[in-house]
């Protein structure tokens, strides 16, 4: 069987295709920074085949170690923002290579604990906080250029250590602090509209979707995941529970598939679980991370806002 970690050769695509009529979702889950309790922030990015199972594999270094940062892609291009400190930092990779993420520009808003989500060609983030007030700031990036990023309106509420995700033109934000819930349309300007409740209220949520459904963890201590549908409004329905009780996983997903990977409470986890988004049910293991940590950033070239 094809390594699927690797990157194929023609050959060995056209082998494969002949043994598989559907070829499997080749998408990559990539995660940048994070925190490890025994030596701090570090820069590591490392990634996986998210149709696969296994442990992490090294992808290359962030330009600074930072945790609490926003993390966005499009089909070919990783996109991390802010961070630890409260920076104004915007960095990028090329997901299908491996390499050191490149300087991007700078946000409006030097701040951290804020939320990415992206359609194919526009990138959001969110909330945050830049070490004082927490922000309900909203800015946005065209992922395909580099530059500094634009004012794109204000959530409901200001908020810290929320959620994101989005489907090709809905943006939705969740937790942070309470159980709020708001969304946006990518595409256009202009303030956030009340979304709905998540089940739990408080913070270090984290989410991942689907073209059509949000899935978001519980955020504090609990093992809770949640799920919308994002074209609709309403409140969040239980999905089901992750591995562990950490705050702060990072989340990716596929057309099939979400992962949590690591995640914090009295320790950092190396972890990586994942769940099938369209059904409900418990997380099952995936494999490890190659540095256990959390409040990092992940991101796919693969996830529901690129499902047009």
């Amino acid at each position: 069987m094809p390594n699927f970690n690797g990157v194929w050769s023609l050959t060995t695509q056209l082998q494969y295709a002949s043994d598989w009529p559907i070829p499997p979702d080749l998408s990559r889950g990539v995660f940048g920074g994070g925190t490890d309790f025994a030596s701090g922030a570090v820069n590591t990015i490392d990634f996986v085949v998210i149709s696969t199972l296994g442990n992490a594999t090294d992808f290359g270094n962030l330009t600074a170690a930072r945790s609490s940062l926003a993390a966005l892609a499009s089909s070919t291009r990783g996109v991390w923002a802010g961070g630890s400190s409260g920076v104004n930092v915007i960095q990028y990779v090329t997901i299908e290579s491996e390499g050191n993420a490149t300087d991007f520009g700078d946000l409006t808003l030097a701040r951290q604990n804020l939320a990415g989500c992206s359609s194919a060609t526009r990138g959001l983030t969110g909330g945050g906080d830049g070490g004082a007030p927490t922000t309900n700031v909203i800015e946005y990036i065209t992922i395909a250029n580099t530059g500094n990023a634009t004012d794109f309106g204000d959530l409901t509420v200001s908020r810290e250590s929320l959620g994101a995700c989005s489907s090709p033109t809905r943006g939705v934000f969740g937790g942070g602090g309470g159980n709020v819930m708001d969304y946006v349309t990518i595409s256009s300007t202009g303030n956030a509209s009340d979304f709905g409740d998540l089940t739990i209220t408080g913070s270090a949520q984290t989410a991942c979707s689907t073209s059509t459904r949000g899935v978001f963890s519980g955020g504090g201590t609990t093992n809770t995941l949640q799920y919308i549908t994002i074209a609709s409004t309403g409140n969040a329905t239980d999905f089901g529970d992750l591995l562990n009780n950490t705050n702060s996983p990072m989340a990716c997903s596929n057309s099939t598939r979400g992962l949590f990977a690591g995640g914090e409470v009295s320790s950092a986890s190396n972890v990586i679980a994942f769940i099938t988004i369209a059904s409900t049910g418990n997380a099952t293991d995936f494999g490890d991370l190659s540095v256990s940590r959390g409040t990092g950033g992940g991101l796919s070239n693969g996830h529901g806002g690129l499902q047009a």
